[in-house]
C-alpha cells in the first residue's frame, strides 16, 4: 500500500521546495493546496492577503479547497500532499499518511518569504506574521486546528540547517518503514 505523504508547515518553512526533492526523488504525484488557494484568490482578482481575510470570513472557501484535497488523495494513492493542514484533513479522514511538519525559524522563513517576494526583512516578517495571524484564526474558528499541536504529526523536521534533499531523505526513509509495517 503506498502511504499518502502530507506535508505542513508555516510561510516559508521549505515545504514546497521539500516537496520538490521528495516528487524528483519518487516519482509520485503532487498537489498543492496553497497554489489552489492562490489560484482562487487569482480568479476572483484579489491579493493572497485579502483573500485570506474573505476566507476568514466565509468558513466555505476552506471547506472548498479542504474538500478538493481529500477528494485528489482519495483518487491518488501515494501522493504528495502540501498544505498547512493537509496533515489534520488525513488525520480527520483517517487517511493512510506519512504525516509531516516541517519548522523553521521566524526570520529563516521571514528570508524566504522576502526573498521569493522581494520584500525587505522587516516587510516579510511583518507579512509573515499577518499571514500566519489570519490563517490561525480560520483553522481555530472552522475547524477547531490549533496549528501550534504537534501530535498528530508522524515527523517533525527542521529545515534551519538541514537541506532540502536530506529532509527529503528523512521523509521517504520514514515511509519506506511504515509501508513496511502495513
Amino acid at each position: 500500500m503506498a502511504l499518502l505523504i502530507t506535508i505542513s508547515g508555516l510561510p516559508g518553512s521549505g515545504t514546497s521546495t521539500l516537496c520538490k526533492h521528495l516528487i524528483e526523488k519518487s516519482g509520485r504525484p503532487y498537489v498543492n493546496a496553497g497554489q489552489i488557494f492562490r489560484d482562487l484568490a487569482s480568479e476572483q482578482q484579489m491579493s493572497l492577503a485579502d483573500f485570506g481575510k474573505l476566507a476568514e470570513q466565509n468558513d466555505k472557501i476552506d471547506r472548498r479547497l479542504d474538500a478538493r484535497m481529500v477528494e485528489l488523495a482519495l483518487q491518488q494513492p501515494g501522493a504528495v500532499l502540501e498544505g498547512r493542514v493537509t496533515g489534520w484533513m488525513a488525520h480527520r479522514h483517517q487517511l493512510a499518511a506519512l504525516k509531516v511538519w516541517v519548522a523553521a525559524d521566524l526570520r529563516v522563513r521571514a528570508g524566504r518569504v522576502g526573498g521569493r517576494d522581494e520584500q525587505s526583512e522587516q516587510e516579510a516578517i511583518d507579512a509573515v506574521r499577518k499571514r500566519e495571524a489570519s490563517e490561525r484564526t480560520r483553522y481555530a474558528e472552522n475547524y477547531g486546528i490549533d496549528l501550534e499541536q504537534m501530535k498528530i504529526y508522524d515527523l517533525v523536521l527542521n529545515s534551519d540547517d538541514t537541506d532540502a534533499e536530506g529532509l527529503a531523505t528523512q521523509v521517504l526513509d520514514a515511509v519506506l518503514a511504515a509501508e513496511r509495517v502495513l
